[in-house]
């Protein structure tokens, strides 16, 4: 049987399974993968605790969205992964690995639910997965999460994934809805040398 805390790569390469979950690329041509985009971004506790460099308010600016991220992988600068059910392939979310810095062999990852799967462990697992995939397949030493200061279901998610609170980051991220006010961010890290927690 499979130790369902070891991430593996897809057959195709370009996609993870554990934990109940398939990572896999987000997909700009598909109708569902851009509903599901733009739902993410639009929900209201999306909007809540994150303000993104351009708001996405229809399906043009979830495709374009996507296809920046496309190439952004493509570049090897971030990996966007859509979360999806492993059993039935329902999209759940999105977990990301981020400003991908091979020179100092560091990352930041970041992730949101849709709200129809909140309260089961998605966020953590997924982000289990992706923390070891770039450990494991990027070779990375280490990764950061920033959260508004405030957001405590984050914070645990954060804490239960093996990242330890490391400090308050002063006015480092914009206020909800808002480019000229700023608000306090939680970093937290999790080196490769660091023990890997269970999943829940």
């Amino acid at each position: 049987m499979t130790d369902m805390r070891e991430p593996r790569r897809a057959a195709s390469g370009t996609g993870l399974h554990g934990h109940g979950l398939t990572l896999r690329p987000w997909d700009p041509e598909s109708a569902t993968d851009v509903d599901a985009w733009l739902r993410g971004h639009t929900d209201p506790e999306f909007r809540r605790w994150n303000t993104p460099l351009r708001t996405i308010t229809d399906s043009a600016g979830a495709r374009a969205s996507l296809a920046v991220r496309s190439a952004d992988a493509a570049a090897g600068t971030s990996m966007s992964y859509c979360v999806t059910d492993a059993a039935d392939g329902t999209i759940l979310g999105q977990v990301g690995v981020n400003v991908i810095d091979q020179v100092l062999s560091s990352a930041r990852v970041g992730y949101w639910i849709l709200p129809e799967a909140r309260g089961r462990h998605v966020a953590t697992r997924s982000l289990l997965l992706a923390s070891t995939w770039a450990f494991t397949e990027l070779g990375l030493h280490r990764l950061e999460l920033g959260h508004a200061l405030g957001h405590d279901a984050s914070c645990r998610i954060a804490e239960r994934c093996g990242y330890r609170h490391e400090g308050t980051l002063r006015g480092a991220m914009w206020e909800s809805g808002r480019r000229d006010a700023f608000r306090d961010v939680h970093l937290h890290g999790r080196l490769a040398t660091d023990a890997e927690p269970d999943a829940p």
